[in-house]
């Protein structure tokens, strides 16, 4: 139960389109749902574990369990992976691990686009291209430690992380996965206000 972490700390993603869709998926439903009932379930159900929630932030997180601050943070793969290394490197005794949850969660995609009214297009094309060399995405991936999508940048990847399925998840893991598609304005009004609720804790 996270009431026995309370007091060693616990941070979340300060991110509704993150956390409403897994608390929907926690409980059985569509993550996808933009049905008012539904949301307000996955209201009450994450309202019951807000009292243990040190803090909202998409990013502290990262120094926060790095530094032993915390001891759980629901967050971004990448993110957690270079508080891991942080705390490698800080030699404190600190040991972060990561994993999906067993009910699934979110996949998403970084993606790059060109702005309609862009004046320098090609440009924007060739850093694109340039970026989706194999050679090139991939010392991106080593470094951010995110997974690309270009295959034929497997051979550049660092073998530990191609080999780490918390980041090359494996075919059961992906199973559990899933996509979140945009609020269309009438469900991301009930979705800011519901997050409000959540994160004041009223």
């Amino acid at each position: 139960s996270l009431a026995k972490l309370k007091e060693c700390g616990v941070y979340v993603l300060d991110s509704p389109a993150d956390i409403i869709p897994a608390a929907l998926k926690y409980l059985n439903l569509d993550p996808n749902s933009t049905s008012p009932d539904d949301i307000a379930k996955a209201e009450e159900t994450l309202l019951k574990v807000r009292p243990y929630i040190r803090k909202f932030h998409s990013s502290e997180y990262i120094n926060a369990l790095a530094n032993g601050d915390i001891c759980l943070a629901v967050g971004w793969s990448g993110d957690v992976f270079q508080a891991r290394n942080r705390a490698v490197e800080a030699k404190q005794g600190v040991e972060i691990g990561y994993s999906v949850p067993k009910e699934g969660a979110q996949m998403w995609f970084d993606q790059m686009a060109i702005p309609a009214d862009a004046p320098h297009v090609a440009e924007a094309l060739e850093f694109i291209n340039y970026m989706m060399k194999p050679e090139v995405i991939a010392k991106s991936s080593n470094y951010v430690l995110y997974a690309n999508g270009n295959k034929a940048s497997q051979q550049f990847v660092d073998k530990a992380l191609l080999e780490d399925p918390s980041v090359y998840p494996d075919a059961e893991t992906i199973k559990k996965l899933y996509t979140v598609s945009p609020y269309d304005p009438k469900t991301q009004r009930v979705i800011t206000r519901t997050w409000t609720k959540i994160v004041t804790g009223q």
